[in-house]
């Protein structure tokens, strides 16, 4: 066994290790392994992924080397997923070798966008969907406080590394006990649609949407492991929304 197939190999389980971690559906992930193992030189390139770990086995001439990874999620980057494959096409076209693509992948980093310009427009976005269900301007402005406060608690949480499903009831909690405050003073002509607007953020979207893609394209079991991980998700969200209303004594958002 050579030691360019070893660095092969790693270059692979690392490139497809990123892109699990920050949200790449599988079907791109096993693509994206076996080009940039092709792409480096390998008669053949195999992949095995799971919902928290990857098996890669890379077959150069005679020799057969496997390699796993954990891989542990770390939130959605698109910014990763699309750097990487930037490095898979540049090996294609013969711009990299897997030794300057190994240095290309060890410099990308997680880059996000400034925390409160995320608050912000994660509080005008929920406002938005109020609004727009019909909400005046006094229910614009209750969602947009809610929305934004439970972005800041969902941030601070994240920031300590505390599991998600305890984030997100967190954050369902703090954010209707905020937003039920103008159901309780009577604000606004529909003090409802903020208590349901202002967790919108929470809505798991992206992992749903992999969960479908995934199992449509043939990785059931990952695709299954991503439903089951949003649907806790979306309990949460739900546990944490009924403790506020339990609180607050609001029950409903149609009441």
């Amino acid at each position: 066994m050579s030691s360019r197939q070893r660095s092969v190999s790693r270059l692979i389980a690392q490139a497809g290790q990123m892109l699990l971690a920050h949200g790449a559906e599988s079907t791109l992930v096993g693509d994206i392994m076996r080009r940039i193992g092709l792409a480096a030189g390998m008669n053949e390139v195999e992949v095995s992924l799971s919902a928290s770990s990857l098996v890669v086995t890379t077959i150069d001439k005679d020799h057969c080397m496997t390699t796993a990874r954990r891989c542990a999620d770390r939130g959605i980057n698109m910014r990763v997923v699309t750097q990487v494959q930037r490095i898979c096409i540049m090996m294609e076209r013969g711009i990299l070798d897997y030794r300057f693509a190994q240095i290309k992948l060890d410099q990308i980093s997680p880059e996000r966008y400034n925390r409160w310009l995320v608050v912000l427009m994660i509080g005008l976005s929920c406002a938005a969907f109020a609004r727009l269900a019909g909400g005046d301007w006094s229910v614009f402005m209750v969602t947009f406080i809610a929305s934004a406060t439970g972005m800041v608690v969902r941030q601070e949480i994240g920031h300590r590394h505390f599991n998600p499903l305890l984030n997100f009831g967190c954050t369902a909690f703090i954010t209707t006990l905020v937003s039920a405050q103008g159901f309780i003073h009577q604000i606004g002509n529909a003090p409802e649609l903020a208590m349901a607007s202002s967790v919108l953020m929470l809505v798991p979207g992206f992992p749903l949407i992999n969960s479908v893609a995934d199992m449509l394209k043939g990785y059931i079991n990952m695709g299954i492991a991503r439903f089951v991980m949003a649907s806790l998700l979306t309990l949460s969200t739900c546990l944490g929304i009924v403790a506020a209303m339990s609180v607050t004594g609001v029950w409903g958002w149609g009441s």
